[in-house]
């Protein structure tokens, strides 16, 4: 399964590109496609409530548990993409910022690690998205499994920041938005430094998509780079300005050192008492 199409392609019918010697294509908004986004919609809504009205243990532990799910399955699914049936250069190294996700995400679950949550919920919500809105998906080895992980990685990105912010209540910082863009521009350094080593595509820095996306509406390569770097900067910062400014109007602690995310409807003993279950990553809690 590949975001996008090798370099390689054959027709294969009216409208529709393959990677040559690929299985299928899942084509964006039909049947397959509209019905992962249903089910995106009505599970974020069923999970929030799920999350607010529930035991705070339990939903801790659940949390937790589904975190150490995840993070085995994206072992599992990134050693599959070296075996020789999978095997990709331009594809089956770990680089895109969806892949990243997949550990990044698991390790905010497990240890509500401030960094990991702002990170996993600006690259969730807005790198992942896009996979998930103009998916352009080719099968190369088992259909089934392929349509599985890709929707497992590319929804768990969505629903996961989505349980952590609306459902338990960690909110953004300027602090946080500032550390989410840094790792953003370091991650594309490497993605960057491994694309001109190999000749690959990883984080669409050298090509846009074979698919549509909205990189089309940014114009040509490096013009799209310059504007995409920019809007993500725009639009996280929209994403970021009413936490703050909800969270100052309630007095909401931050949590841990670096002051990345708060927490409101929380006492500071209370918030002190959660933190040290968390990890040490938490174990302060500052008012920046």
């Amino acid at each position: 399964m590949r975001d996008s199409g090798t370099s390689t392609q054959i027709q294969a019918g009216p409208g529709q590109v393959l990677a040559e010697g690929s299985l299928g294509h899942m084509p964006a908004y039909g049947t397959a496609h509209v019905s992962m986004l249903l089910l995106l919609v009505v599970s974020a809504a069923v999970l929030i409530l799920w999350a607010r009205r529930s035991d705070g243990n339990r939903v801790e532990r659940i949390l937790r548990i589904t975190g150490w799910a995840l993070l085995a399955n994206s072992v599992f699914w990134t050693v599959w993409g070296f075996m020789p049936w999978a095997w990709n250069l331009d594809e089956s190294l770990p680089l895109h910022y969806s892949d990243a996700l997949r550990f990044l995400l698991p390790v905010a679950m497990i240890t509500r690690a401030p960094w990991a949550v702002v990170v996993s919920w600006f690259w969730g919500l807005t790198l992942n998205l896009q996979s998930v809105l103009t998916p352009d998906v080719n099968y190369f080895v088992w259909i089934p499994l392929e349509f599985v992980q890709y929707w497992i990685a590319h929804l768990s990105g969505v629903l996961g920041p989505v349980v952590l912010m609306w459902g338990l209540r960690f909110h953004p910082t300027w602090r946080g938005y500032g550390l989410a863009y840094a790792v953003t521009a370091g991650w594309a350094a490497i993605a960057f430094t491994a694309n001109a080593l190999t000749g690959a595509n990883y984080g669409y820095l050298n090509r846009a998509p074979d698919g549509a996306s909205i990189l089309d509406l940014l114009g040509p390569w490096p013009q799209y780079l310059l504007l995409e770097a920019s809007l993500i900067a725009v639009v996280w910062a929209l994403m970021t300005l009413p936490w703050v400014l909800l969270d100052r109007r309630a007095g909401a602690p931050a949590l841990g050192r670096g002051g990345l995310v708060r927490r409101p409807g929380r006492s500071q003993a209370s918030s002190s008492t959660s933190a040290s279950r968390s990890g040490p990553s938490e174990a302060v809690i500052t008012r920046r």
